[in-house]
């Protein structure tokens, strides 16, 4: 089952074949479960925590779960409500339990839940209508920084935007942000002060105007339930089994709703897998999933880790790269064990700069196409959106379609408004429509209608908005074949229903292209085959990773993307960012003693150190041993203990001073008439541009930077690391 491909509103059965027909009874309904599954589905009564590894069925454990219990009599339908995290998950878990026979079962988003109940109850408690909802808090952020008279570039109104959705589910006030941010050791991206400063304008803006965030649905919601014993307690009364998906990304704000529709009793299932906890910068925590056994000491615990997903070859990586793991979340990990057949081993390509390897990847692809894997069932994930471009360029050069996930929704592009109204009209008046006069079955029928709108049984050649519109419509078209599958009688106003119901949740059908995509937004997608591209170090992990958590984290996020491959898996990295460029990137240290040639973390190379400390032999004595700044290792390496780091140890080096450094040094060379290491080698403008010293002390300590080469070069040195402009001989005179 894959939300990347297959339709999720028509689920499959576990070979593969549509499920048509609801479970004849309660016990059908265990069937196809392996062992695992069936001990969550049978689990009705009190707590259940499952543990629940990539791609080994927690969704279908679930929803076979609630179904069970309905189809057996021991849950009412409207008693339980169901809660995950995109709008997508809860439309897939309704589409399901419409198929098991429990479609009267609430599954919604914890948002959605929330704000039903506060559109019910905000009459009778406030009076008046619910203040309207605020779809995007930009352009108020943008408002409230311009009138606390602060400057924000659009990545920082990003990034404070961020910030002040962090502080609400967190159950900060602004004043408390700043000493929240340090509790939190949180890495603010402006000063605290000034963020506070705006989060407390955003707030009166918001009261001044009448409306309310998504933060807020949740905040409110809570406040009536602590304030409002009758309301809490009429919620309760309707909703007495609780199931909450992805669990590891639970807010403390979710927490706390939670507990306050559940009251005292303990019907609630969670489902989870700590080691996919990859949204810690939104609040989300897998603390709650951890000390589940210790707030519920009674709870029943499963663990899910057979995975049908994935080959034994991608598992073995995913094992892999877990193993290497520390931290609590890493305690906790699940070893999963493939179910399918063997496939192709992991290839690892190391390119010399990025567009040679957008250009590399573009070409595998287009061999994989060539080979029959459909376009949609290949993705290429990044760190960051700004590495997508360059992928875009290099799939269109090479004639491969391709789809941003994270652009434009899809129910909003315009072909797709337009085919919708057409497709409603002749659902409602198709009986005069001349198109329809010679098709009988639903698919013919929208293949007639979107044939106006520009659908073709051909698509376009190229790429570009021509080729983007096609799509958009052969997508509807292939949604109707699923549908028709699915419900052999449906009509085009049963799809007309099925596509409204779509768009609200944002479920939207296949777009037959390449899918170019973040790592974050990859999270619950699948394909057969995945490229995860620029695997250096900096971008995996992020250069602002620093603390052990956050690095922790970003080995978690790749994780995630390896375990979205069924079959095949590449991982790139380039050594440069151009062309020409000084080969100065590393991959990433997650995959060290997973990719071929690579040492396991913490070991190194004997015999080029030793033979290094051979040609020492008779140079001047150090008073002890150097060590490595990053893993303590003792350096003997020359070159190493420039550095004052390991080789393969992670570079913090700051590249653009690098640069500035290294242009410097050129003119330098030319004044005296010298070779450029007679100025400083590479290793002491790498270790200058990694240690950026402040001062002549700090300047000094670097290896290769001697008393003479202070006095002559330090003060231009020093200014170059301070971000000065250096002044020429010829402006001084």
């Amino acid at each position: 089952m894959t939300a990347a491909t297959h339709s999720s509103l028509f689920p499959q059965d576990s070979d593969g074949s549509q499920i048509v027909a609801p479970p004849r009874d309660a016990d059908a309904v265990l069937d196809g479960l392996d062992p695992e599954q069936r001990e969550v589905a049978t689990a009705l009564h009190g707590p259940v925590c499952v543990l629940a590894g990539a791609g080994t069925g927690k969704t279908r454990a679930i929803t076979h779960r609630i179904a069970y219990g309905v189809r057996a009599g021991i849950l009412q339908p409207a008693s339980v409500l169901a809660v995950t995290f995109t709008n997508r998950a809860a439309g897939e878990m309704r589409g399901r339990l419409r198929q098991l026979g429990s479609g009267g079962v609430q599954a919604r988003t914890f948002h959605s839940a929330a704000l039903r109940q506060l559109q019910y109850f905000w009459p009778k408690v406030v009076g008046g209508e619910l203040p309207r909802l605020l779809e995007r808090k930009v352009q108020l952020v943008a408002e409230s920084a311009a009138r606390c008279r602060i400057r924000l570039d659009r990545n920082e109104l990003r990034d404070v935007t961020s910030e002040i959705e962090w502080a609400k589910v967190t159950q900060t006030v602004p004043a408390d942000y700043p000493a929240a941010v340090a509790k939190s050791h949180r890495d603010a991206p402006r000063d605290p002060a000034e963020i506070g400063q705006i989060y407390a304008m955003y707030e009166q803006l918001k009261r001044d105007r009448s409306v309310i965030d998504f933060e807020d649905v949740l905040l409110l919601t809570v406040g009536i339930l602590q304030d409002r014993h009758d309301i809490a307690d009429q919620i309760r009364s309707q909703y007495q089994h609780f199931v909450v998906d992805e669990y590891q990304d639970v807010s403390p704000l979710q927490q706390r709703l939670l507990e306050l529709w559940m009251g005292d009793r303990e019907n609630l299932c969670v489902v989870g897998d700590a080691s996919q906890t990859i949204y810690s910068f939104t609040g989300a925590t897998p603390d709650h999933l951890l000390n589940f056994r210790t707030r519920h000491p009674s709870a029943t615990m499963v663990k899910l880790v057979r995975d049908y997903r994935s080959t034994p070859q991608v598992v073995h990586l995913a094992n892999g790269l877990l193993n290497q793991a520390s931290g609590r979340a890493a305690e906790h990990r699940l070893e999963l064990i493939s179910q399918r057949d063997a496939g192709p081993e992991p290839v690892y390509t190391e390119y010399a700069d990025e567009p040679a390897e957008a250009e590399g990847t573009a070409r595998r692809i287009r061999d994989l196409v060539a080979a029959g894997v459909p376009a949609g069932e290949i993705a290429v994930l990044y760190r960051i959106n700004a590495q997508s471009e360059v992928y875009e360029q290099a799939l269109a050069d090479a004639g491969v379609p391709y789809q941003l996930r994270g652009a434009e929704r899809f129910f909003e592009r315009q072909e797709v408004r337009e085919a919708g109204a057409a497709l409603r009209g002749a659902a409602r008046f198709g009986g005069n429509d001349s198109l329809l006069d010679d098709v009988v079955d639903l698919p013919s029928q929208v293949r007639a209608v979107l044939s106006t709108k520009g659908w073709t049984t051909e698509p376009p050649t190229g790429s570009g908005a021509v080729r983007d519109r096609w799509e958009s419509l052969a997508a509807l078209v292939r949604l109707a074949e699923d549908f028709v599958r699915a419900k052999p009688t449906a009509t085009l106003g049963d799809l007309v229903a099925e596509l409204d119901e779509r768009a609200a949740a944002q479920h939207a059908p296949t777009v037959q292209g390449v899918t170019l995509a973040s790592l974050h937004a990859a999270k619950g997608l699948e394909w057969d085959a995945v490229f995860l591209v620029g695997l250096t170090e900096g971008m995996m992990p992020i250069t602002y990773a620093k603390t052990d958590e956050q690095v922790e984290e970003e080995r978690r996020l790749l994780y995630v993307g390896v375990t979205r491959a069924r079959l095949h898996i590449s991982l790139s990295w380039a050594l440069s960012r151009a062309p020409g460029g000084r080969a100065s990137r590393r991959p990433t240290r997650f995959l060290s003693g997973l990719r071929p040639g690579s040492a396991a973390p913490g070991t190194r190379g004997a015999g080029a150190a030793a033979g290094s400390a051979a040609e020492r032999g008779g140079r001047r004595k150090r008073r002890g041993p150097v060590l490595c700044r990053v893993c303590g290792t003792t350096l003997t390496d020359a070159g190493e203990m420039k550095l004052m780091r390991c080789e393969g140890c992670p570079s913090d080096m700051d590249e653009a001073l690098y640069e500035r450094l290294r242009e410097w040094r050129s003119d330098q060379a030319k004044e005296l008439g010298q070779p450029a290491y007679c100025v400083f080698t590479d290793k002491t403008l790498m270790a200058i541009a990694e240690s950026v010293p402040g001062d002549d002390g700090e300047l000094s300590r670097i290896s290769g930077v001697g008393g003479r080469k202070l006095e002559r070069f330090g003060a231009d040195v020093l200014a170059i690391c301070a971000g000065e402009e250096l002044v020429g001989e010829d402006e001084e005179s």
